[in-house]
């Protein structure tokens, strides 16, 4: 098994990947629901930071510094930069406050400083106002964004043809690289006998609001 199935597998395992009838933001009616700030200890983030180091390595992306968005994407910025640490690959990181301090260090950036090429570590891409808000800082401190990192990629159409994720990638020019995506969780769906009868569901959604991976 690979490590998209056997974080799929993980996921369903937490509680943080559940089946269902769940309604989006969107207010579709979708048959699966997917929270990452269920990952809310310490043995079950430290696992999904391995994860998110696997695909960072098996993604081959050239990066300098890790950048995580407050509020998410500050326990996953550091414990991914434990993770990669222990493959080998010691990486300086940094996040951002909400709000600027006007005191000791100051202003918004906490951590080592931005520069080169930064990686943003988040949970996942929804409307993209997160990865936008970091593209602006990274490149107010003179750095290049080279890409995002996510858990799961729904691969789910937004208001137009393009899903979220494809629209950041459209947008900055920059890759997306998801740990899983709903086609990983369909295959371990098909592989699942205890969970086959949640697969038609969630191939019917595919089919009615998914999106073309090139």
């Amino acid at each position: 098994m690979d490590f998209r199935q056997e974080f799929i597998e993980f996921a369903v395992s937490q509680n943080v990947l559940r089946f269902g009838e769940f309604t989006t933001k969107a207010g579709r009616l979708s048959p699966y629901f997917f929270n990452a700030g269920l990952f809310n200890d310490g043995a079950s983030l430290d696992r999904l930071a391995q994860f998110y180091a696997k695909a960072i390595i098996a993604s081959g992306t050239d990066i300098d510094v890790l950048f995580g968005p407050a509020y998410k994407g500050i326990p996953l910025v550091a414990a991914t930069a434990m993770a990669l640490a222990r493959q080998g690959k010691n990486l300086p990181y940094a996040y951002n406050r909400k709000e600027a301090k006007d005191h000791g260090e100051g202003g918004s950036l906490v951590g080592a400083p931005l520069s080169g090429k930064v990686l943003i570590v988040d949970d996942v891409i929804s409307a993209g106002t997160s990865v936008r808000e970091s593209v602006e800082l990274i490149r107010a401190a003179g750095a290049s964004p080279c890409g995002v990192i996510i858990a799961l990629d729904r691969m789910e159409r937004g208001t137009g043809a393009l899903s979220a994720v494809q629209e950041v990638e459209r947008d900055y020019g920059i890759p997306v690289v998801a740990v899983a995506t709903l086609d990983d969780l369909l295959a371990f769906l098909g592989e699942r006998t205890d969970l086959r009868t949640h697969a038609a569901a969630v191939a019917a959604y595919r089919k009615e609001y998914g999106v073309a991976r090139a």
